[in-house]
């Protein structure tokens, strides 16, 4: 059986022996008040990759390159700057019958977690990589648009009662009057008394505005009482 391992578009010179596949488990277990257990069953972890490779820096007969031969350090490269650029790649093995004939193939995405290089003299001037890689899951940060509504407390409702008692008393005790040109005591008391023989009323409540009562003056302003 023809295996064929590609990190990326990269196909490796020389398949592993073996390959792990781990499924990770997320059910979630429950112990019940009965001393039973009931299994929660949910979608299944990411998946867990390891084998080991080795990359030989002479070309051998039953290593595969496709464009030509590379040694270790290319490969050594590669794997370096996808870890450093932390990118994710698809993790592609082609199993094939001798006869060329597909068996299955794996195909996922997936990150390097951590790699460990070998040198040994068993193997000669070769390397040994051993990988360990996660499957990668897209994933995107959602924008949520939130509106704030600002605070209103309720308006009071107020009601204003008119001292309708105290404006008529006001009233009723007298008001102002403005002088125009041509007035005197006597037209103001004979105005709104009926009688300007009772511009001494208005006198005495004014005094503190009117020194002369056969003088007053326009635009004075003269309380005139009830």
């Amino acid at each position: 059986m023809a295996y064929y391992f590609y990190l990326g578009n990269v196909l490796l010179p020389i398949p592993p022996k073996k390959v792990e596949l781990k499924i990770n488990n997320k059910n979630k277990t429950y112990d019940l008040i009965n001393n039973q257990q009931i299994n929660v069953l949910k979608n299944p972890g990411l998946t867990d990759i390891e084998f080991e490779i080795l990359l030989p820096n002479v070309k051998y007969p039953f290593s595969t390159y496709t464009n030509g031969f590379q040694g270790a350090k290319y490969y050594l490269g590669i794997i370096e700057k996808l870890k450093v650029n932390k990118t994710p790649f698809q993790f592609i093995v082609v199993r094939k019958f001798p006869n060329n004939e597909d068996i299955y193939s794996t195909n996922i995405k997936v990150a390097i977690e951590d790699y460990t290089i070998t040198d040994t003299t068993e193997e000669g001037f070769d390397n040994k990589v051993k990988l360990k890689l996660r499957q990668y899951k897209e994933y995107s940060t959602k924008t949520v648009n939130v509106t704030i509504q600002q605070y209103k407390p309720p308006v009071a409702q107020r009601t204003v009662t008119t001292n309708n008692t105290a404006a008529a008393k006001s009233k009723s005790s007298g008001q102002n009057y403005t002088v125009v040109k041509g007035d005197c005591l006597w037209n103001i008391a004979k105005k709104f008394y009926g009688d300007g023989s009772k511009y001494t009323k208005i006198y005495n409540t004014n005094k503190d505005k009117i020194k002369n009562p056969n003088l007053i003056y326009s635009k004075q302003v003269l309380w005139i009482p009830a």
